[in-house]
């Protein structure tokens, strides 16, 4: 089956440079670069080699425009199996549960190149004018009580109406721990740190980390956008930090279920033991008078962020008694999202 005249302009819109050539990237869209974002230093009291990864500088403000770009190029994918003739009909709708982030990032992609609209399932307790923003926008909202169990693939795609479409939340074919962040994780990698702190939310963007920090460094094949150094990598510590308070001020890492995340003990357990990471790699609870300390030293110093995404620097304010202070630090901040 062909092409409607308006998929046609739809997938000659997708432009792909490369899959991981550095000297063609894919992203951001608009003006392709790697690395997209800026890494650069900032003064923590007691530590002299702290570097910030700052995710703010993306379209919509945070590390999810990554993943947004990698749903645009799902459809790319869509439209030309319709054009070789191995699927009909109209192009499936995406569903998603989301805080508002994600959902802001990839309904903005969606509307840029006359996607189907974004189905979004969010919490019944969602701030009004978050969600004023994503109906703005042009998402499909529906509601639920997302505290009160977990949602398989099946339901999510029941309560936004959308039989017939994809869950981004759950699919696994989507390769979201390898395919997401792949960019974004060999610009953190590249900066061969001895210690990396990320936010840990969906714990998609830890797990990308550590399962390119593997790739590269249990091979002699490396991709090539990978320009770090294998010693230090392979003893470098990853330090995700995530939340079990509900009202802590970092929201957007506080989930009452997470059903899709394949991170648990062994995992991580298994990947220091085989030596594609650093010893102490691991995921912290956060304490929140770091997160308060986290935020004043970020607004002295001009950081974008919202508390969520500098998570990773109160991690490090936290841990300070116990972690060296001449080594090289990175924090991964993931940004702040901007609503219209």
């Amino acid at each position: 089956m062909s092409l409607t005249k308006k998929e046609e302009k739809i997938l000659k819109s997708i432009v792909v440079a490369s899959e991981n050539d550095p000297c063609k990237p894919e992203f951001p869209a608009d003006c392709p670069r790697f690395p997209a974002t800026p890494t650069y230093k900032i003064k923590v009291p007691g530590f002299s080699n702290v570097w910030l990864k700052d995710e703010s500088f993306n379209p919509t403000g945070t590390h999810k425009d990554r993943m947004a770009w990698e749903i645009v190029v799902t459809y790319r994918d869509f439209l030309l199996a319709k054009k070789r003739g191995q699927i009909k009909g109209h192009l499936p709708a995406m569903s998603i549960i989301s805080s508002g982030s994600a959902a802001m990032a990839i309904q903005t992609q969606m509307k840029k190149y006359n996607l189907p609209d974004l189905r979004v399932l969010v919490d019944v307790k969602i701030k009004p004018e978050i969600l004023c923003s994503l109906k703005k926008i042009g998402c499909q909202i529906f509601k639920t009580d997302l505290s009160k169990k977990p949602f398989r693939w099946k339901e999510i795609l029941a309560l936004t109406n959308n039989p017939g479409g994809f869950d981004i939340t759950s699919s696994e074919a989507l390769d979201p721990t390898t395919r997401f962040y792949d960019w974004l994780s060999y610009e953190i990698i590249n900066n061969s740190p001895d210690y990396c702190f990320v936010p840990f939310g969906t714990g998609n963007l830890f797990e990308n980390i550590l399962n390119i920090n593997k790739k590269e460094v249990s091979t002699k094949h490396h991709d090539p956008r990978f320009a770090g150094d294998l010693k230090k990598l392979r003893n470098c510590h990853f330090l995700g930090v995530t939340t079990n308070n509900f009202k802590s001020q970092a929201e957007k890492l506080f989930s009452p279920h997470l059903p899709f995340v394949h991170y648990d003990e062994q995992w991580i357990r298994l990947y220091k033991t085989a030596g594609f990471c650093g010893s102490e790699s691991n995921v912290h609870l956060l304490q929140e008078r770091f997160l308060d300390q986290a935020i004043k030293l970020a607004a002295e110093q001009g950081i974008t962020s919202e508390p969520s995404g500098l998570a990773g620097l109160a991690l490090l304010l936290q841990m300070k008694s116990r972690l060296p202070k001449n080594k090289k630090m990175l924090i991964v901040s993931t940004g702040k999202t901007k609503y219209p």
